[in-house]
């Protein structure tokens, strides 16, 4: 089995799939290769990805933790479940069409059920308590900084990770851009405002010391652990972002980058911006995932006219 994921994974690459995608392929079907061995099992077919996605959402129950480890005590999401199923599949289609297997056996088994969480924002108060909380830590423009292009871009945690310097654009007098590298490998080039790019532009400052700085070089450094002068890490934005969060007595809501992506979203609605460009900005494939911000932000609307509304008001009378 560790043969053909190999060679499955190879093939990707030379299809040119996103080294991401690769990645996540990787370690989804190393979980499995883990499964299979910790079991003793000798073969991979329905029955057995079966008790595998089973043991996915129940692996933290175990003493031992999913995966043997400890630190894996927590469920997962219906997203990772129907993930890993969706890298099951690719990788047995893929047998089927090199000839390996006949047919591929999760064709019996129907996909995870993932049912969308519900969008859940920062207000605009909140983000502006913790702007101001960021700037009381040891990295007050960086951390600033991030959360203000999280806020300003909505893209994703990954996106920001992997920014190099060369991807951001701060031309004299217009606002600033970063070209991101989203799903797929597609890139898009996102604007973000002045405030943003002032941020943007103390924070490089800081960091000069000849007349440029690598354009290779990670946009958003890590100042700790074994990623300390390489770019901050998916947990270290999520831990930036609790620490600010917590110290701008937010709670009672996910505290996450992915929050900044909707509290985006549905203010770039809310301000009058159409759903054909939010799609764009976004970097979603399809208008679903968008429409999902287009219902929220049209219930908001309908409540604040009938708020509002003179008729409401004289109706009252």
């Amino acid at each position: 089995m560790p043969d053909f994921i190999e060679s499955w994974l190879l093939s990707g690459d030379i299809q040119q799939h996103s080294p991401r995608t690769i990645e996540s392929r990787r370690e989804r079907l190393r979980g499995l290769t883990w499964f299979l061995n910790q079991r003793q099992l000798q073969s991979c077919g329905v029955n057995e990805v079966r008790g595998f996605l089973h043991y996915l959402t129940h692996g933290h129950e175990e003493p031992g933790g999913r995966f043997g480890n400890p630190r894996l005590n927590r469920p997962v999401t219906p997203g990772t479940v129907k993930s890993y199923y969706s890298s099951i599949r690719t990788l047995f289609n893929w047998l089927v069409e090199e000839g390996v297997i006949e047919t591929s056996p999760i064709e019996r088994i129907k996909p995870p059920i993932d049912r969308p969480d519900q969008i859940v924002t920062f207000t605009l108060e909140e983000c502006t308590r913790m702007c101001k909380a960021a700037r009381k830590g040891q990295h007050p423009n960086r951390d600033e900084g991030i959360i203000l292009m999280m806020l300003d871009t909505g893209a994703r945690v990954t996106e920001i990770c992997e920014l190099k310097v060369s991807d951001v654009q701060m031309p004299a007098g217009k606002p600033g851009s970063i070209t991101v590298n989203g799903k797929g490998g597609k890139k898009r080039t996102v604007p973000f405002s002045p405030a943003t790019k002032r941020l943007v532009y103390e924070y490089l400052s800081e960091r000069k010391e000849d007349d440029d700085l690598p354009e290779g070089q990670a946009l958003w450094l890590s100042d700790r652990g074994r990623d300390t002068g390489g770019g901050l890490t998916r947990i270290g934005m999520l831990r930036l972002v609790k620490r600010v969060a917590a110290a701008a007595n937010v709670a009672g809501k996910r505290c996450s980058p992915h929050t900044f992506r909707h509290t985006f979203a549905i203010e770039f609605l809310r301000s009058g911006g159409d759903v054909f460009t939010l799609k764009e900005i976004l970097g979603h494939e399809s208008l679903a995932m968008t429409n999902r911000y287009v219902a929220i932000a049209q219930a908001d609307i309908s409540a604040q006219h009938k708020k509002h509304s003179p008729v409401s008001k004289i109706k009252k009378r």
